[in-house]
């Protein structure tokens, strides 16, 4: 497996974990509303993980699309987080962001992923 789809699955797994951590908020609102857009926005979020890393694992051509697509998530982050006096986290997050596009787009992912 290309280095550039390992960072990418640690990359998955971590939202992963964030969202499992962030659950018992998504709970606490559906209590009084059973439809949130938070709830929304997380339980969205968590299929999109989920099926990328199924497909990524399963050596899809579709997965690479959608790893791209997921990786997009840390380009708001940066912006945001050094906005808010956050510089340090947001030059990791841009350096994870650099890392994961470039990695994604090497050829050695196109040629592993070749499942139809």
């Amino acid at each position: 497996m290309p280095a550039g789809l390992r960072l990418f699955l640690g990359y998955a797994f971590g939202i992963l974990v964030l969202i499992g951590l962030s659950l018992r908020t998504v709970v606490d609102l559906a209590i009084s509303a059973p439809v949130s857009f938070e709830g929304l926005v997380v339980m969205s979020l968590l299929a999109y993980t989920i099926f990328t890393i199924t497909l990524v694992l399963q050596r899809k051509e579709a997965a690479r699309g959608l790893a791209l697509g997921l990786s997009s998530l840390t380009i708001p982050a940066v912006p945001i987080l050094a906005l808010g006096g956050l510089l340090g986290p947001a030059i990791l997050i841009a350096l994870l962001a650099v890392a994961l596009f470039y990695g994604l787009t090497r050829p050695a992912v196109r040629s592993y992923l070749n499942e139809p």
